[in-house]
């Protein structure tokens, strides 16, 4: 365990260099949730949505949608890397495989914060009132998604050859999957066989999560957020972890 966490430590450092000499990604990243929040959240403000106010509402919706898409499309990088051959030059030093793919989740989750503790300012900058422990709950909620996503996304992209395979997939998954997340609105707003059917995606409790944690509620609403993202993040871990390595990175 203690090489595990060395190896994971000289990946994580390796990759977040690799960030930071990227900086417009991170830009870029950030910018379709920020533009949600300026363009679209004004139009919510009179709008009745339930317990709270519309930024309540929105931004926790947002955060989850900025861990749904910047975490989902994480394996992008490791088909360049494995068209480059550098997966195949890692795969003969001594690094250990599981942290060959803890480190670049661990970058992709310091990342996916650091956007999410600007969008999180830039929402307070338009009216956003949230207490600080509820904010921080919410950061730990989506930095147990972003875990939870890009384990699975590497492991998948090491099982395709291209982008143009990986990238369709990720979205015929992804687009539904925020529809009925309630990302935007609450989907208690929704017909009852939308609202039913909704209950069987699992990111549609961490937003509600997220939402009560923004209004100070910690009680069984955030709970059951809390423990969906424990459970999907040791799901996704444990699988992400075995299919990739036995697709040999």
């Amino acid at each position: 365990m203690p090489t595990v966490l060395t190896d994971t430590l000289l990946v994580l450092d390796r990759y977040l260099r690799q960030t930071l000499r990227s900086r417009i990604a991170l830009v870029f990243g950030l910018m379709q949730p920020a533009l949600f929040l300026v363009l679209f959240g004004p139009l919510l403000r009179d709008v009745p949505l339930g317990e709270g106010d519309s930024w309540q509402i929105l931004v926790p919706g947002l955060l989850v949608q900025l861990g749904l898409f910047s975490a989902a499309f994480a394996g992008i990088g490791i088909i360049i890397e494995k068209q480059l051959g550098i997966v195949e030059r890692m795969r003969v030093t001594p690094v250990s495989r599981l942290a060959l793919l803890l480190g670049r989740v661990l970058r992709d989750t310091v990342v996916l914060l650091t956007q999410s503790l600007v969008l999180v300012l830039l929402g307070t900058a338009l009216g956003l009132r949230a207490p600080v422990p509820g904010v921080l709950i919410g950061f730990l909620v989506v930095a147990g998604l972003g875990i939870s996503l890009a384990s699975l996304s590497y492991a998948f992209a090491m099982r395709v050859n291209s982008a143009q395979e990986f990238a369709p997939a990720i979205n015929a998954v992804n687009l539904p999957a925020m529809l009925l997340s309630g990302i935007l609105l609450p989907m208690s707003l929704a017909p009852g066989w939308l609202d039913a059917l909704s209950r069987a995606v699992p990111f549609r409790y961490l937003v509600e999560g997220v939402r009560a944690a923004f209004l100070g509620d910690y009680g069984s609403t955030l709970l059951i957020g809390l423990l969906v993202t424990a459970g999907l993040m040791a799901l996704s871990l444990a699988l992400g972890s075995r299919l990739f390595s036995r697709a040999g990175a």
